[in-house]
């Protein structure tokens, strides 16, 4: 029996995908260096999630308080985004992988942009795992956004305020259709969320490790699969009464 046939999968995988400028400077590298480094971690991760079996995997790509990074170190980012989605298609679509944007995308530079909205629109009926690149994001926007939109609907008669529940508003985010994560996985070791998928990670399991995302490669994910494998997921309830419910 192979190590991933052991682990118990989660459907929906969500990952930080953090330390690639500590993990450059650290070496002597560049911060750019850092981030390419991590963009075969991006690949390799892809490769094993699909291989094991699991059907979402939401990447943290750049956060929308990332624009506040240097004008160079953007612009970089930007630009290995862009090479990513070229050299990544024709495997996606061998592979039956489905890739969504999520975020506020509007804000990506013209040439990503239709870039990404391309690579939507070639992927949209693959079926055996989809991809989410969070970029531009924010889950505190993302949960504003949706406030609006609901808003709305109230404001023109369309849906009264009694009406809204926790169903109907997960609909009115970036993510419907795509079930909440089952894990959330964070590099290098920092103790916090971010800003990501705020609403969605309400019982996802967490798992930190202190490998940077550089170096977080097949191995790793199996490792954090196999961890997620020994939790007891309760959603509020006692461990007899899952015990009682299996």
């Amino acid at each position: 029996m192979t190590a991933e046939s052991e682990v118990i999968l989660p459907r929906h995988v969500a990952i930080i995908m953090d330390g690639n400028g500590r993990w450059a400077t650290a070496r002597g590298m560049t911060r750019a260096q850092g981030h390419r480094q991590g963009k075969e971690s991006v690949r390799e991760v892809v490769e094993t999630a699909r291989e094991v079996g699991i059907e979402f995997l939401t990447l943290y790509a750049f956060s929308s308080e990332n624009w506040e990074r240097p004008r160079r170190e953007v612009d970089s980012l930007m630009r290995l985004l862009g090479r990513y989605l070229k050299s990544e298609l024709r495997k996606m679509m061998r592979y039956e992988i489905r890739l969504r944007g999520i975020g506020e995308l509007r804000k990506l530079p013209h040439d990503i942009l239709a870039e990404l909205r391309s690579v939507e629109r070639t992927t949209r009926n693959n079926q055996r795992m989809t991809v989410q690149l969070a970029v531009s994001y924010g889950g505190r926007q993302e949960i504003v956004r949706a406030a609006r939109a609901l808003a709305r609907r109230v404001r023109d008669g369309k849906l009264k305020p009694e009406a809204i529940s926790e169903a109907l508003f997960a609909d009115a985010l970036m993510t419907s259709g795509v079930p909440d994560p089952d894990l959330l996985i964070r590099t290098s070791g920092e103790m916090r969320l971010s800003n990501f998928l705020l609403w969605q990670l309400a019982y996802t399991e967490l798992y930190v490790t202190e490998v940077p995302w550089p170096e977080f490669r097949r191995a790793e994910l199996l490792k954090a699969l196999r961890h997620y494998r020994r939790r007891q997921r309760r959603y509020g309830k006692t461990s007899e009464q899952i015990a009682h419910e299996a």
